[in-house]
């Protein structure tokens, strides 16, 4: 893909994520834009090869995985595999490669960072505090991810505004500040659940089984549970 493909979709945004490194800003012209305008501004300006989908292979994942596919021959897809996922996400992953044919990165928390972690405090240590948990996070979750995105322009994430009150201002495209202030890309920002539940099911797409179970977020299998009618989505994790 070159810019000249997509002249429509990229003027002011464009020289904004082109730019030299600055202060974090959204382009100015980029919440006009769909998801697929979102996503043809962001691969024009960073490239597919630097710009690569992070997803924990919720709906929304899916979703922009299946808007990709209609951009780029073989776009980059990573997930962080924690070594604490049920085993429904497994067979996603599995399922996801066979439908889209691409490969999916898989990530891994390093040993070094697990060990001693497991060693001091328990395999379940989560259990005993938010202290804890935040650390098991910080080792399963937050250092791979950055372990993952050394060397990128950018990454595409599923976060939705209206998932929680701490979304609700995300901008679809802005710089990241905890991960080296590289592009941060937000296409379904302004989405709601049932749009996305709706794309999904228009499209045959494939989701996690344990949605069917009344889960709303899928993350580690000890950490998520399914809610109740009336709870927030993200009160499960």
């Amino acid at each position: 893909m070159t810019l000249a493909t997509v002249p429509d979709l990229i003027g002011p945004g464009r020289l904004a994520l082109m730019s030299p490194m600055r202060a974090p800003r959204m382009p100015a012209d980029i919440e006009a834009c769909d998801a697929r305008g979102v996503l043809v501004t962001a691969l024009g300006s960073i490239g597919a090869s630097r710009l690569p989908l992070v997803t924990s292979l919720q709906p929304e994942g899916i979703v922009i995985l299946h808007l990709l596919t209609k951009l780029v021959h073989r776009p980059r897809v990573l997930t962080i595999d924690t070594g604490r996922l049920p085993a429904e996400t497994y067979d996603l992953i599995d399922r996801v490669r066979d439908r889209f044919g691409v490969a999916i990165d898989v990530i891994l928390p390093a040993a070094a960072d697990v060990e001693p972690m497991v060693r001091e405090r328990g395999a379940n240590l989560f259990y005993r505090s938010t202290e804890d948990r935040l650390r098991c996070c910080q080792v399963r979750k937050v250092l791979p991810l950055t372990r993952a995105l050394e060397g990128a322009g950018g990454w595409i994430t599923g976060l939705r505004r209206d998932q929680a009150a701490t979304r609700s201002r995300t901008p679809k495209i802005a710089r990241d500040l905890a991960n080296g202030c590289i592009w941060k890309v937000v296409p379904l920002a302004d989405w709601s659940s049932d749009r996305v539940w709706d794309y999904v099911r228009e499209h045959d797409l494939p989701y996690n089984a344990l949605h069917d179970e009344g889960y709303e977020s899928i993350g580690c299998a000890p950490c998520t549970r399914a809610v109740t009618p009336g709870e927030d989505e993200r009160s499960g994790r």
